[in-house]
């Protein structure tokens, strides 16, 4: 119902189209605060019904204008919620946007087809900054963040926490960050398949015990690949703003906001027997109840920590914020 603009201004959701299953979008306008980036980072938007007269006290632009001010391409008129159960039924497909008053299925079917996928892509490439900034210079504690397309709430929770906030480039070496001394090492969320950023990993690799790592969304992926562990594609992933994550801790459930196509495979006991590097002292902190994949790990002796869903909820709940602060304790 809410959240549009965030979604829109994902780093996560580079390259791909996204559908709404809310039936009535842009009915608040958008406003500079809620970007999640400079600019929107979708390559196309599909709604059941744009609103035209939005109506809002912080708004200062409608979703139409900011759309068409950044060249990203919308439609309206769809059945969003077929649409939703198609890619359900059948798993997340590639797709175009056309117009014109003859089109030729055929033809763009074919177009579709030969478009580049998710799996295998580095995508992050297309959205990591180009050099280190800070974002902010004061804070208790010094974080590093590695920029695999972070989202600004993220960077805002982390200055919330007391954390003076350094982000890098996802090409950054770790030699090059562990001469900065954090007190911590963050992992941002990201677009695309972990598998193409093997980079990224072999940075974790070289960080992993050295300093205390927090990993969210493609963080996790990249930290759990880091360890030794396996990622996959997801059918049609994980999205939206009410996905039920158990916390194995407290055993309470969370109402979380997720946006990932892959996940991460969780060892069984036997592999954990038969490893000789990282497995054994692998910990499950979080399980999804919709179908139980791995939602959150920890490594108690290498001090590293993830979670698969966006804590900082932007937009979505917020249950799930108390993240940062284990993050905290972990670096104190």
């Amino acid at each position: 119902m809410t959240g549009y603009q965030e979604i829109i201004t994902d780093p996560s959701y580079w390259g791909q189209i996204v559908t709404m299953t809310y039936p009535l979008i842009g009915n608040y306008g958008v406003n500079p605060e809620d970007s999640q980036s400079s600019a929107p980072c979708v390559e196309g938007f599909i709604v059941r019904e744009y609103c035209n007269y939005p109506q809002n006290w912080r708004s200062k632009e409608s979703l139409k204008s900011f759309l068409d001010r950044n060249e990203i391409i919308g439609i309206e008129g769809i059945d969003t919620r077929a649409l939703t159960r198609h890619i359900r039924r059948d798993g997340a497909m590639k797709g175009i946007i056309t117009v014109g008053e003859k089109i030729d299925s055929t033809t763009m079917k074919k177009k579709a087809q030969q478009l580049p996928g998710l799996k295998g892509r580095d995508m992050v490439q297309h959205v990591t900054c180009e050099q280190e900034y800070e974002w902010n210079e004061q804070g208790k504690y010094h974080v590093v963040v590695i920029d695999f397309g972070c989202k600004k709430s993220i960077m805002e929770m982390l200055v919330e926490s007391d954390c003076r906030v350094t982000v890098v480039p996802a090409s950054t070496s770790a030699e090059a960050i562990l001469r900065k001394d954090p007190d911590g090492v963050f992992l941002s969320n990201g677009p695309g398949d972990p598998a193409g950023v093997s980079y990224g990993v072999e940075t974790v690799k070289e960080l992993l015990g050295k300093k205390p790592i927090f990993g969210i969304c493609f963080g996790q992926q990249i930290l759990g690949r880091a360890l030794g562990l396996d990622t996959y594609k997801l059918k049609f992933g994980h999205r939206g703003a009410n996905h039920p994550v158990k916390n194995l801790d407290t055993g309470q459930v969370e109402i979380t906001v997720q946006n990932h196509g892959f996940g991460v495979v969780f060892p069984d006991e036997e592999r954990k027997r038969q490893d000789d590097g990282y497995l054994k002292d692998l910990e499950i902190t979080h399980v999804n109840l919709n179908d139980d994949s791995l939602e959150g790990f920890r490594h108690r002796d290498l001090k590293c920590m993830t979670v698969q869903y966006h804590p900082e909820a932007a937009a979505g709940p917020r249950d799930s914020r108390y993240i940062f602060k284990e993050f905290v304790e972990l670096m104190a």
